[in-house]
């Protein structure tokens, strides 16, 4: 342990999407920082989420889309999944933004990396348990938290005793899986039973709740069972799962369903029941910080933790849990340290994208939460088999949905479940941003053929 310990303007726990780009902001004011990342640069969403999964959807839906092609007209025979291919290329893409991040920061003077486990002495000083065994203290002015979150291992009989797979292990795999079977029918769980299921595996999702996907209308859940179950996904709702253990024929899954207990058996087992916080090596303690009885740590409209020199951004303060919300609070943080202080996390639009084939694209109020707030609301639904567009590219499945306050004519959510949903629905939040009114939306001139037309008949109502 070192005996000078080193001053900082900041020291930022994480390097995700919000602990890198504030490294650089200070950097850039030639203001010093410690950065402090225990695993790989970039965080989850690089290295454990958004950029692996959408790198494996992408080959999966591809094998899927070969596999049908006769549909378009195209004939293709001996199709062959090469999955340690599918495999390679993702660790390649993933590297390669590592490797990005890591140049980007060797370049830059006032950015000191450190690898390692940082916890707090108090509130200007941490410790870091470095990867190297050694450790450093250091001080700074100021201290962001952004450790980011983990995946949830619930408390099933026998699981310790097996071998299971998390939203991050199963990226590793070296094969695909015979059977799949995936505890949990949340957004995770759903995006790698389309995947698996497209790559040629048997897959199983178990859910507890009576649909999918439980933020959804029914509506919304309904039919993205519908599209899964066409790709042989098998769903075992209202289900809960009791007890597991290891066979000689594989891992054996006692579930209760209807007051009577089953079993299946599956040669892999995912759990994908939502993730928590990663506050344990923290020694929050120390410092007496607030944090809410699921661990989450309790910040006000700028992100300032109940210690006002201490901030929390990204998933360790709960709520959405994406990426761009990670990046917001940086944006948030940002302008109350350096900028006018006028943003707040407070209010903001949030949207959202599922990553099936097709997409769910959401933003803004789903038809239940606007009924619930008391809105008079007007409703308006197409399928997706009715465009143009969506026909000529072989891709009808899905609908569109808005929401509209009768009162002022303003959209108040959509649910965009169809080709390049999340992408249509990006162009219903902006209007959403503007307060334009739908009428805009019906009668604005698109190009044509083209997705974006398909608003002018979602809105013609």
């Amino acid at each position: 342990m070192t005996n000078n310990r080193k001053k900082y303007d900041a020291i930022i726990i994480g390097s995700g999407q919000a602990g890198n780009p504030l490294a650089f902001e200070y950097a850039s004011r030639e203001l010093n920082v410690a950065l402090i990342e225990k695993n790989y640069l970039g965080g989850s969403c690089i290295n454990f989420g958004c950029t692996p999964s959408k790198a494996l959807l992408a080959s999966a839906n591809l094998n899927h889309r070969v596999k049908h092609s006769r549909e378009l007209g195209v004939k293709v025979e001996n199709v062959e999944l090469d999955f340690k291919k599918v495999m390679k290329r993702k660790d390649e893409i993933v590297q390669a933004f590592r490797e990005n991040i890591e140049e980007a920061i060797d370049d830059t003077d006032k950015i000191d990396l450190y690898k390692g486990v940082g916890s707090f002495i108090d509130r200007n000083t941490i410790k870091i348990k470095l990867n190297n065994g050694k450790e450093e203290i250091i001080e700074g002015d100021k201290i962001f938290i952004n450790s980011g979150s983990k995946p949830n291992i619930i408390p099933i009989e026998g699981i310790d005793d097996i071998s299971y797979l998390d939203s991050t292990s199963i990226m590793e795999l070296n094969e695909s899986p015979e059977h799949l079977i995936i505890i949990g029918s949340g957004y995770i769980g759903i995006e790698f039973a389309q995947m698996f299921a497209r790559f040629g595996s048997k897959v199983t999702v178990i859910g507890r709740s009576e649909n999918i996907l439980k933020r959804e209308d029914k509506d919304v859940s309904s039919r993205i069972q519908d599209i899964l179950e066409k790709d042989n996904v098998n769903f075992l709702l209202e289900t809960d799962t009791k007890r597991v253990k290891e066979t000689n024929n594989g891992i054996e899954v006692y579930f209760e369903r209807d007051e009577e207990e089953n079993s299946i058996i599956g040669s892999h087992i995912l759990l994908a029941v939502g993730r928590s916080p990663v506050t344990e090596e923290l020694n929050l303690e120390k410092v007496d910080m607030d944090i809410n009885d699921r661990g989450y740590i309790i910040v006000d409209d700028t992100l300032k933790t109940s210690l006002d020199n201490i901030y929390a951004l990204g998933d360790i303060i709960g709520g959405p849990k994406f990426t761009h919300i990670a990046y917001d609070d940086f944006r948030i943080v940002k302008d109350h340290l350096f900028g006018e202080g006028k943003r707040s996390k407070d209010g903001r639009l949030v949207p959202y994208t599922l990553f099936t084939d097709p997409q769910l694209g959401r933003v803004g109020l789903s038809e239940k939460e606007a009924r619930e707030q008391g809105y008079d609301i007007e409703v308006s639904k197409i399928e997706m088999d009715k465009q143009g567009r969506p026909i000529e590219e072989g891709k009808t499945q899905g609908f569109m949905k808005a929401i509209i306050n009768k009162e002022n004519h303003q959209i108040l959510g959509a649910a965009i479940l169809g080709y390049q949903g999340g992408e249509l629905m990006a162009m219903i939040q902006i209007a959403m941003m503007g307060r334009v009114p739908y009428e805009s939306l019906r009668d604005g001139i698109f190009t044509h053929p083209s997705l974006s037309e398909t608003l002018n008949n979602l809105f013609s109502i």
